[in-house]
């Protein structure tokens, strides 16, 4: 059983999506800064986890808000985000398509009788709460799905771990044998200790290139993508129909419930995911923080 350490100070860790450039890691830092700000502000460990994730929305560089992927139509936008804290907040929305910021639409879920809104009625929420609409598709938004075309053409994306006949039956196209350089499949995400023993995470990402429309990953699905319980908090990122299939984020947290130091339980769930899909974790608990992934993933933390 997990000891009853007495809870330490603040600690926040993001990530900025596994795969992604280490180059990104500023990014991670500015997140963090920012999320401690705010605990600073308001002392709640999800207000620190929104602030962080609301950085990785307005840079562009990273899979989520601004920065999200184009579906295949080259016009098309479905985001995904959740919230969760162990005060009782859970907030998650799915295939939205115009709000600027969805991590703050997951945040206005957690306050309705509901836990999970999608597509038209998350949309209508956003506009009802007079949150900020998407910004037009930028330039750079095209670049990447012009790239992504042309690394597609005559082929159909393979997912890690998927028979490809899988595909087959929606495209009529030659399966290559791994995803294209410039698919993004990525989340972002911070995982916040305060000192008085309480935690949360927050997620967000900008879908999954290529895919079917419609299509919904790891960071809305609690327990996938993201869990908060009274010994700490847990983010995945990756390939989400590997992530949902074990319920990896719940699934790492049972191990940190066993006992299991952080780091060995964050490595053991990342050994439970095919080696071919980029996956990620962070977590903290109550005496620890840290962050393990299967190939580059930029990170940030504080710990005080």
């Amino acid at each position: 059983m997990q000891k009853n350490h007495k809870p330490q100070g603040f600690a926040i860790v993001t990530h900025g999506g596994a795969g992604e450039p280490l180059e990104f890691a500023d990014g991670c830092a500015n997140a963090a800064r920012s999320g401690r700000a705010r605990f600073l502000e308001t002392g709640d460990p999800l207000d620190a986890a929104v602030a962080a994730v609301l950085v990785f929305e307005e840079d562009e560089r990273f899979n989520a808000g601004t920065g999200s992927v184009l579906c295949l139509d080259g016009a098309t936008i479905e985001m995904d985000a959740s919230i969760m804290d162990t005060r009782g907040r859970l907030g998650a929305i799915a295939g939205v398509r115009d709000v600027r910021n969805p991590i703050l639409l997951a945040r206005a879920v957690a306050d309705t009788p509901h836990v999970l809104l999608v597509g038209e009625g998350a949309d209508r929420l956003a506009r009802a709460l007079g949150l900020e609409a998407a910004r037009p598709v930028s330039d750079k938004q095209r670049e990447k799905h012009a790239k992504l075309l042309k690394e597609l053409a005559g082929s159909v994306p393979l997912m890690p771990g998927i028979d490809n006949r899988m595909f087959d039956r929606f495209w009529n196209y030659k399966t290559p044998l791994q995803l294209p350089k410039s698919a993004a499949h990525d989340t972002v995400g911070a995982v916040v200790r305060s000192p008085d023993g309480h935690f949360a995470v927050a997620g967000s990402t900008g879908g999954s290139a290529p895919s079917l429309l419609g299509r919904v990953g790891d960071t809305a699905i609690v327990g996938s993508g993201f869990y908060a319980g009274p010994l700490g908090a847990v983010a995945a990122t990756g390939v989400g129909e590997h992530i949902v299939r074990h319920m990896l984020a719940r699934t790492v947290y049972g191990y940190i419930e066993e006992g299991m130091p952080l780091q060995q339980a964050l490595q053991r769930g990342i050994g439970l995911i095919d080696r071919g899909a980029d996956t990620g974790l962070i977590a903290v608990t109550k005496t620890e923080a840290a962050s393990c992934s299967n190939t580059h993933m930029p990170t940030g933390k504080i710990v005080e």
